[in-house]
């Protein structure tokens, strides 16, 4: 029951064949009993849940049913703003800190009767899966971290200890840890969700979006969170099409050639690739400029270092568990050297960038593509276009994956024989087309058929 879609769970509550008060409890006690092996929990917000649990149950046996997410049990990323409930960011300077009110995101899940029950982990400051309290683990392989930034929302879903999850994404914070801990990630368009209330790291490029165990459940999700507060600038009106019976036959999926013939491409990929065609897609190659894409993180560096300036200078930065080279720390003191020509360059090429993704996109309905493909993750999260990660398959792996860079001192395991991973793809879509990559992803999805196995002691 812990690892049923929401989809499912929602039915099970509507029609009273469930509580929310039993559902939230089978939650709690697998956090209880599970939480110590992988780390993914910043705060319990036991009584809040159960009290809101009770509410809902009242309001559902009085015949008032909010919809699909009424009596769900979610977590938060740990940077989504709790009124009266600790918003840590997972950095120790801000450990103690608790909002007054909620973040835009909270309220509408609030509203549409989901039940909170914990902040999960993140990151310190949205990098990578370390925070104050150690690091997150990944409960398919507990050997490695789960990948960040959104690391407790990878974790939770992946474990069966909430039904869904919000994480945030600014270059990869919900692909990666998707891909790792074998759940379904949706990142929106840039400018659809409000991010009013959730900690800024980057302010043109930030977006918050759901993390589940299936392509529908993120699109019950997103419809819940979807849309301007008049508060966030950013965030414009727009319009959430998705019918999940619509077919699938004609859609053009483009596809890069080359990263289809090598690494990170796997096996699962191109077996994806092969099932575009079997499910009545068409496959189109496309190309990119050979452009050095890397160079759009100065801006990247530049905004993240301007947000947390204050805490560079008043070196409480120097609290944070992470202080290798590649860890915010150092990338904040490093980025007050960049040059404002450098920043201006790096806009020029964002425009660049942005201008031949709609030339691509004017010729396909959505992209299929490697998801740590290190140019197509840096560039879409430019372009602000959505995406979608789900598991298709599984791979093997003889040592254990890292975020952070290598570390000759502390060489990370190895497994002999290798052990068995879920490995996904990603779906890129057209801006603010959601719908159009979450209907190719839930026939993927129901063409592989692997997204209901479970990580083995969960």
């Amino acid at each position: 029951m812990a690892f049923a879609p929401v989809h499912q769970l929602s039915r099970w509550i509507e029609t009273r064949k469930l509580t929310s008060t039993r559902l939230t409890e089978i939650y709690l006690k697998r956090i209880e009993r599970l939480n110590p092996k992988v780390n993914c929990i910043i705060t319990l917000t036991r009584d809040h849940a159960l009290a809101q649990a009770k509410a809902a149950d009242a309001e559902i046996a009085a015949g008032h049913y909010r919809g699909p997410l009424h009596g769900i049990p979610w977590g938060a990323k740990d940077l989504l703003d709790t009124a009266n409930i600790a918003t840590t960011w997972g950095a120790e300077p801000f450990q103690h800190r608790v909002p007054t009110a909620d973040a835009t995101v909270t309220e509408r899940l609030n509203a549409a009767g989901a039940v909170l029950i914990a902040k999960l982990s993140l990151g310190a400051l949205a990098l990578n899966d370390v925070w104050f309290g150690g690091q997150t683990m990944n409960p398919w392989l507990l050997e490695e971290g789960s990948s960040g930034s959104s690391a407790g929302p990878g974790a939770a879903t992946a474990a069966g200890l909430v039904a869904f999850a919000i994480g945030s994404e600014t270059g990869g914070s919900i692909v990666s840890p998707s891909m790792r801990c074998g759940v379904t990630g949706l990142r929106p368009t840039y400018g659809r969700v409000p991010r009013t209330g959730a900690m800024t790291l980057c302010w043109s490029l930030d977006k918050l979006g759901p993390m589940a165990r299936s392509v529908e459940d993120t699109m019950l999700v997103l419809n819940a969170i979807t849309g301007p507060d008049g508060k966030d600038v950013s965030c414009v009106p727009s319009k959430l099409d998705f019918d999940a019976q619509a077919p699938t036959k004609n859609l053009k999926v483009g596809y890069f050639p080359q990263w289809m013939k090598e690494a990170p491409a796997t096996d699962v990929d191109r077996a994806a690739l092969a099932a575009i065609s079997t499910l009545g897609m068409t496959p189109v190659e496309v190309t990119l400029p050979d452009w050095p894409y890397d160079n759009l993180d100065l801006i990247l560096f530049a905004e993240s270092a301007a947000a947390f300036e204050e805490i560079t200078l008043n070196h409480q930065l120097d609290q944070l568990k992470a202080q290798v080279p590649d860890a915010w720390p150092n990338t904040f003191r490093q980025s007050r050297f960049l040059s404002a020509v450098d920043y201006v360059q790096a806009d020029r090429l964002r425009r660049m960038v942005a201008v031949e993704m709609a030339r691509i996109m004017s010729e396909v309905d959505l992209l299929l593509v490697p998801s740590l493909r290190d140019e197509i993750l840096t560039l879409t999260n430019f372009t602000g276009h959505p995406s979608l990660t789900l598991r298709a398959g599984f791979v093997e792996v003889s040592e254990a994956r890292s975020d952070w860079a290598p570390d000759p001192t502390k060489p990370l395991p190895k497994f002999n024989p290798p052990r068995r991973v879920p490995h996904g793809v990603t779906l890129i879509g057209r801006l603010f087309d959601e719908g159009t990559i979450a209907r190719a992803g839930l026939a993927l999805e129901t063409h592989f058929n692997v997204a209901s196995e479970n990580p083995p002691g969960f």
